[in-house]
């Protein structure tokens, strides 16, 4: 038997922010809270899909996240979902890129970065 992925955790200095935030991008919905005030969203259904735990932290961050999230658009194009999250409050994130890649880096509001992917995706 193996393992798979049940959760990712984010610190976050404003979990609530950041659960509306993914909860929208990946059409999730909240699943519970902790007394620490831990925010964790998954899917409605209970897929398979990990869940994401917000867990309130004030400790800055130094430099990039060894992780970062991938997301693929389910429903429209790169383009039409690029729009989508900019209006939920994603905003562009400069790592260097050449603008040949097929991906976009984007950050969320509190600027964790993470890729759209250009490929569509079924939904779950």
């Amino acid at each position: 038997m193996a393992c798979r992925i049940s959760e990712l955790v984010l610190d976050a200095a404003d979990p609530e922010r950041l659960a509306a935030f993914w909860s929208e991008v990946l059409g999730y919905v909240e699943l519970g809270r902790e007394d620490d005030g831990s925010i964790e969203i998954g899917p409605p259904d209970g897929g398979p899909q990990p869940t994401l735990v917000l867990s309130p932290s004030s400790a800055p961050r130094p430099g990039k996240l060894p992780l970062h999230i991938d997301v693929s658009a389910t429903d429209r194009d790169q383009d039409a979902e690029l729009e989508r999250l900019f209006a939920l409050g994603a905003r562009p994130a400069d790592v260097g890129r050449t603008g040949t890649e097929s991906w976009r880096v984007l950050a969320d509001p509190e600027g964790n970065e993470f890729c759209l992917l250009r490929a569509r995706i079924r939904p779950a």
